[in-house]
């Protein structure tokens, strides 16, 4: 089993930042993607940025260049950090890990940009 602890999230005024960290522990052999998502009141959970194992990333369109995306291979922790926060980032954050072949989910993380 693998679990996920996440931290970091928080109220903040548009144009702000923030970071969140997600730390990994368990039984892990092999992490082959680390991410978060995140889902808004009333909508569905959506990618917001992943990293590989080779450490390649992908973002959604909607936070490129506001977002980075990084990791600790060593605390096998990924990181999330967000500048440029606008209202509509508001949403509950989760972490997401990719071992072999199973997901694994965080317990959320609350993140409220006030306009």
């Amino acid at each position: 089993q693998v679990q996920l602890v996440e931290s970091g999230g928080g109220l903040v005024q548009a144009g702000g930042s923030l970071t969140l960290s997600c730390a990994a522990s368990g039984t892990i052999f092999s992490i082959n993607a680390m991410g978060w998502y995140r889902q808004a009141p009333g909508k569905q959970r959506e990618s917001v940025a992943r990293i590989f194992s080779a450490g390649s990333t992908n973002y959604a369109d909607s936070v490129k260049g506001r977002f980075t995306i990084s990791r600790n291979n060593a605390k096998n922790t990924v990181y999330l950090r967000m500048n440029s926060l606008k209202p509509e980032d508001t949403a509950i954050y989760y972490c997401n890990v990719l071992v072999g072949t199973s997901h694994y989910w965080g317990q959320g993380t609350q993140v409220t940009v006030s306009s």
